[in-house]
């Protein structure tokens, strides 16, 4: 992954535990890309339920960073607001339309979920269809670093667990975009539901908020590494003991912290 000024970028999709007992493949995906502007991250959690959803997760995040750098490269000083939104809705429509062109009759079976973040000079645009999360770190409260959970797309209903996805119906209903203004932010963390349990506490009303601890240390890990190995032990957390009792899906973590001019 290619990343530019000032943002360094690391990430990785491992398998789940269920999919290494099974010998199956990884349905999750992610991918980043940098212009000399912009920079594009992008994760995609491939539906269990279907064949060829782990190539399908591929495609989104291939599809995702090329179409969302063009737009956010020919717009890099589009005012924020509105017209972020309407950026971020026209990328989607590009990944759609390309990914239905290139699955064709069968696009069910490539269904996927798509979470996409756009880091532009002066702002930060959000995309997601789906169960993924973004995590951004911002500031500091009684010398305490500060993380905050971006809004999530709603759910189709009160009573279902039921994800959109890239193929589903009406996909532009369940499509959330977010446009954040905040220069104090300098990490931004971006995961599939397979890390929900870690990253993410449960008020007592069911509201979801950032684990500070364990988003705390999976920052400080990329501020913290050699330019050249980008955080070795990553791989190693996302297959482990701990992770794994929590939930034995496939997990992604996709990161981009503020590099520090030395």
């Amino acid at each position: 992954m290619t990343a530019a000024p000032p943002w360094r970028i690391h990430g990785l999709s491992v398998e789940g535990y269920r999919h290494r007992r099974q010998g199956l493949p990884c349905q999750d995906a992610c991918a980043a890309v940098a212009t000399p502007s912009v920079a594009v991250l992008a994760v995609a959690d491939g539906a269990g339920s279907r064949p060829r959803s782990e190539e399908g997760a591929r495609l989104a995040v291939r599809l995702a960073t090329e179409y969302f750098a063009r737009r956010a490269e020919a717009a890099v000083e589009v005012r924020p607001g509105d017209a972020v939104h309407e950026l971020l809705r026209d990328a989607l429509a590009d990944v759609s339309k390309d990914f239905l062109d290139q699955t064709g009759a069968d696009a069910q079976d490539f269904a996927t979920t798509l979470t996409v973040v756009v880091l532009a000079p002066g702002w930060i645009g959000h995309l997601t269809v789906g169960d993924g999360f973004v995590v951004v770190r911002a500031g500091t409260e009684d010398g305490q670093r500060q993380f905050h959970l971006l809004p999530q797309a709603a759910a189709v209903s009160e009573y279902s667990n039921e994800t959109v996805f890239l193929t589903s119906p009406d996909v532009g209903r369940w499509t959330h975009t977010e446009c954040v203004l905040d220069d104090g932010v300098d990490g931004v963390l971006l995961s599939t539901d397979g890390l929900a349990q870690a990253m993410l506490n449960r008020s007592a009303d069911g509201a979801p908020s950032p684990n500070t601890s364990f988003a705390d240390a999976v920052f400080r890990s990329l501020d913290t590494a050699a330019e050249d190995d980008r955080d070795p032990n990553l791989a190693a957390l996302l297959r482990s003991d701990r992770l794994t009792a929590l939930n034995a899906d496939d997990k992604t973590l996709l990161r981009a912290v503020r590099a520090i001019r030395r």
